[in-house]
């Protein structure tokens, strides 16, 4: 056996002539078997026929069975976990000779886990200001409002003009809004909506036009001038609630304004403290990833980058791209990605072997509990849900998603913390499935 760098191996490998001969006889028997040639009844054409005729399908079939089975004996004989197939190649095969071929190939790594409890990350105990507290209050404050109409006058900033609209000019296919609401001098109105309605009154006409960028959402307006005839229809102001208890029982199960305040200041905090802890978490993981430096196999980091590839086109779906037309260039990505999925690889096998080694797994209640939560998410029966999820494989999945959470939130617990805020983090690692 010669190890070549890092996870590659190389094996040169011998079958004895006798097995190859011995092989070679039982393929020829088989053919025999099968074939029809004329003048022959099925099965009784001569080995010798057969063997001249169906050289190749012969040769063929001795190494299908031959080289697997002995490639097979000599890596179990080493004790090595092989990853992915073998390369094969320099396959010396003739009559009456050993069988001679080497196999290259790569094989899972094997380290040793340095110290991984105690890691020193930064991190502070986040808080929730009175602030933020009223600033979420302001947010629900403003989904209770309420529109009114007010009296006919000139639109001015701040008021919500009701307009119908109608392209007239600049599009192949007629733009018509019946009943559109803007607000003038908003941030989220287009400013020449803004700049050409204010000062109009109910039941006036304005003609204008729209300049739209390149990349604007809508794709029929996208890099277009249009022209626009609205008219104004109405003027509205918007009241909000009065924050008192009555507020507070409108929106739930709340009996004062207090009650409501206690409970978004535990909400606050709950998000703040998953979100801090994640980026503490990616922080110590990157740590043991930097002080446990071995080799992966490059068909690990090859599946890891297409699992990162494979997200991002999700969350570009997710966002309305249309990804249909995505033409990606392997060769570009592997080499724009290759350093970021092998240390994603390496924390992969780093939280299993401490895992393996602390003994944290995922109990079946945990598991239970996750399919019924994806039951519900689903609307369906829990055990219809599982019954989808063991005949696609994901069950593993799930008991291997809730073993890494726990084994993260373990090293989070043991680590050393220190006041201050997280680094920046790049890109969270993506969970391998090496």
């Amino acid at each position: 056996m010669a190890l070549v760098e890092g996870c590659k191996h190389s094996l040169e490998i011998t079958v004895p002539a006798a097995e190859v001969a011995k092989e070679t006889e039982r393929a020829v028997a088989e053919i025999q078997k099968k074939v029809r040639l004329p003048g022959f009844r099925p099965g009784k054409a001569p080995l010798s026929l057969v063997k001249t005729r169906f050289a190749g399908d012969i040769r063929q079939e001795v190494l299908e069975k031959l080289v697997p089975r002995f490639f097979r004996a000599a890596v179990d004989q080493d004790g090595l976990q092989v990853v992915g197939q073998p390369d094969l190649k320099d396959v010396h095969f003739h009559a009456g000779e050993d069988l001679h071929f080497k196999a290259d190939f790569e094989v899972a790594p094997t380290f040793d886990l340095g110290e991984y409890r105690g890691v020193t990350i930064t991190y502070t105990e986040p808080e929730v200001l009175e602030s933020d507290i009223n600033e979420r209050v302001e947010h629900l404050r403003d989904s209770k409002a309420e529109f009114v109409n007010e009296e006919p006058r000139p639109l001015a900033d701040g008021d919500f003009a009701v307009i119908s609209l109608e392209s007239i000019a600049g599009v192949e296919e007629k733009v018509a809004q019946d009943e559109l609401v803007l607000k003038i001098g908003d941030e989220a109105t287009m400013p020449v909506f803004s700049e050409n309605l204010r000062g109009a009154s109910p039941e006036e006409s304005r003609e204008f036009e729209v300049v739209y960028p390149e990349d604007y959402e809508r794709k029929a307006l996208a890099g277009r001038t249009v022209k626009f005839r609205a008219i104004v229809k109405g003027v509205r102001r918007k009241e909000l609630p009065e924050l008192n208890d009555e507020f507070a029982k409108d929106l739930g199960d709340f009996q004062t304004l207090d009650e409501l305040k206690e409970t978004i200041h535990k909400t606050i905090l709950r998000e703040r403290e998953h979100s801090s802890q994640e980026a503490a978490k990616h922080q110590l993981l990157d740590k043991l990833v930097d002080t446990h430096d071995f080799a992966v196999p490059d068909a690990y980091v090859d599946r890891q980058i297409q699992i990162n590839v494979e997200n991002q086109v999700r969350s570009l779906a997710s966002q309305g791209v249309d990804t249909s037309n995505l033409k990606l260039d392997w060769s570009k990505l592997r080499d724009s990605q290759k350093d970021r999925a092998t240390r994603d690889v390496r924390a992969s096998l780093l939280l299993d072997k401490i895992a393996e080694r602390e003994a944290i797994g995922a109990t079946q209640e945990e598991i239970d509990r996750e399919v019924q939560r994806i039951a519900r998410q689903s609307k369906e029966a829990a055990a219809v849900t599982r019954a989808r999820l063991q005949k696609d494989g994901v069950i593993g999945r799930i008991a291997n998603n809730i073993r890494t959470d726990k084994t993260l939130a373990f090293l989070f617990e043991q680590s050393r913390k220190e006041a201050g805020p997280p680094p920046t983090e790049e890109a969270a690692p993506e969970e391998p499935e090496a």
